[in-house]
């Protein structure tokens, strides 16, 4: 099938999951993480519904990264891709989303959230947010230049949620198709209990569907929050890397079933296929071995309480170590819930700060 019929089915399912009951079930973009081999993995454990792409940074001269650009050309989930923008400068911006929209795309999204401190100082993702009226203007020419469905992540402020109330009046004057709300803002990180009275204020006042994102770890927490939110959906992140269940077992609550929880075993035969999925041919073992711990360091909170695999597991250096750690925690048949510890790391710790 040729892009422009696969990029119509796209539209089409992403339509109808803006119009089902059901809520919507979304990966959230983490870059360098949820990458084409996580997709493939995560599709075979049940999948998201939706999938936006790592973002592509858009600047003077900038081209389509080939790795990201992967997920949407050999997309191995079978489900809707959005493709994510960050950037500031607003011919790339639109020069940008055109070009994406000749690729099997359901939507383009304009990343207002990141926040990492590179991104954030050169005035994109979480940065943005310090100057709304370059948002508005960012958003009236996007919506101008994508034919296609049009979405925005944001976060809610970038140092107070105070901004907020400024800014969803900007996204609900510019025809949006979806908006995911992550409750915190660029200052705090990961660190903070979320705001979900601002995601609820967020679906009172814009006209098109909300997805809520932000500590949603379980299928029973993520019901808590479409609750207390109203929101369309839920967009998750760092509860998918540690349970790539987390979906199938959220569809399982809704039908009434028992949630199946996997065994120590199986969480372990997770860490196997993906360790392989993620290998690149051009790492040493040591690297490889490096880059998995950006994958474990999310699992680890949800396997025992006294930190000791997290502490272990970011001290290995080979292949046989970090093998020899997780059977140490994971070879058993007992279930494993993977919901986070309350443990005790540092406040600037990756994994630091609230959890639940």
């Amino acid at each position: 099938m040729t892009n422009a019929v696969v990029a119509s089915a796209h539209r089409s399912t992403l339509d109808s999951l803006l119009t089902r009951a059901d809520p919507i079930l979304a990966l959230a973009p983490m870059q360098d993480v949820t990458d084409h081999a996580f997709w493939r993995i995560l599709s075979r454990y049940g999948g998201a519904d939706l999938y936006v792409t790592e973002y592509f940074r858009v600047y003077p001269g900038s081209r389509l990264d080939q790795d990201i650009l992967r997920s949407i050309t050999d997309n191995p989930t079978g489900r809707p891709v959005i493709a994510q923008l960050i950037g500031n400068d607003i011919p790339e911006l639109t020069r940008t989303a055109r070009e994406l929209q000749r690729y099997p795309i359901a939507a383009v999204d304009l990343n207002l959230g990141c926040p990492a401190p590179v991104v954030y100082r050169k005035c994109a993702g979480g940065g943005l947010l310090r100057d709304l009226p370059r948002v508005d203007a960012i958003l009236g020419a996007l919506r101008d230049a994508v034919t296609t469905r049009f979405t925005v992540k944001t976060r809610i402020g970038f140092d107070t949620p105070a901004v907020f109330d400024d800014l969803l009046p900007i996204l609900a004057r510019h025809g949006l198709d979806l908006v995911t709300v992550h409750g915190r803002t660029v200052a705090e990180m990961y660190r903070s209990a979320v705001h979900y009275d601002a995601i609820a204020a967020a679906v009172a006042a814009l006209p098109c569907p909300v997805l809520a994102n932000g500590n949603v770890y379980s299928a029973e927490k993520g019901e808590r929050v479409l609750a207390a939110t109203g929101a369309r959906g839920l967009m998750i992140g760092r509860g998918a890397i540690r349970n790539p269940w987390i979906f199938e077992q959220f569809r399982q609550r809704r039908r009434g079933e028992p949630v199946r929880w996997p065994t120590g075993r199986e969480v372990l035969g997770y860490v196997r296929e993906l360790y392989e999925a993620v290998r690149r041919p051009d790492f040493t073992e040591r690297s490889h071995v490096t880059r998995m711990k950006k994958f474990v360091n999310y699992l680890a909170i949800g396997v025992e309480p006294t930190g000791e695999f997290l502490e272990r597991i970011r001290r290995a250096e080979t292949e046989a170590d970090f093998f020899a750690i997780c059977a140490a925690h994971l070879d058993h048949e007992h279930p494993l819930p993977l919901e986070p510890y309350p443990l005790k790391l540092g406040a600037r710790d990756v994994m630091g700060g609230e959890q639940g």
